[in-house]
């Protein structure tokens, strides 16, 4: 069932055409929507309406009324209630009950990344709570252009100024840490399937503190 504030007009969105398309659906994202083999959150919902009715929150809001920072400046974060019936959030708290359902394994997010070592709980061993609100994170289009160009593929095919790289559902209207091992892929720089913003010891210790007790439900 939608949630206050997305009551968007059907009519509206049937009309949601490129020249209003404030943020755009980024090749990276879609693995969540179309890969049945994607080991993350998986929205189980029509992606032109999901993107029809995340521009009409912007446009609705205001976009600039919406954008909040991220770790760097190409990146900003939106924060929606989650609109997506059955959506579970993608993280839980480990306690001495669940440690024994936690999965290792070397991942590469992409054939071009380098793989490295993630830590999850199967959603067939933990069951989370249905996510509260979607963590939209989007990058620039300057940035998915200077990434996308530095793996040999081609610029996005949208026109917004934003891509949507990836959805997180979470009960928290606030950005969670990103993981350690991501911001090491993103240090080791763009033709790693990184961004090339370098390690910040103080984030990095933050995010530890967040993730040594928490772990990813897949």
């Amino acid at each position: 069932m939608l949630r206050a504030g997305l009551r968007a007009p059907v009519q509206r969105l049937r009309h949601m055409s490129k020249t209003t398309e404030l943020i755009g659906l980024d090749a990276f994202c879609l693995r969540q929507f179309d890969d049945p083999n994607y080991s993350g959150p998986r929205i189980n919902h029509d992606k032109n309406n999901f993107m029809a009715r995340v521009n009409a929150f912007c446009g609705e809001k205001g976009l600039e009324n919406v954008l909040v920072d991220g770790y760097a400046p190409f990146c900003k974060h939106i924060f929606i209630p989650n609109f997506v019936a059955g959506l579970k959030a993608g993280a839980v708290e480990i306690t001495d009950e669940n440690r024994k359902h936690l999965i290792s394994k070397y991942e590469a997010r992409t054939e071009k990344e380098l793989p490295v070592l993630v830590r999850y709980f199967s959603r067939y061993t933990v069951e989370p709570p249905e996510a509260a609100y979607l963590d939209l994170i989007l990058y620039s289009r300057e940035q998915i252009e200077a990434e996308n160009a530095s793996m040999g593929n081609p610029p996005p095919p949208y026109s917004a100024a934003w891509g949507l790289i990836s959805v997180k559902p979470q009960m928290e209207a606030h950005e969670t840490p990103m993981q350690p091992i991501t911001m090491m892929r993103n240090a080791l720089g763009k033709e790693h399937g990184g961004s090339g913003v370098a390690l910040e010891r103080e984030k990095y210790n933050a995010s530890v503190q967040y993730w040594d007790t928490h772990a990813s439900v897949v």
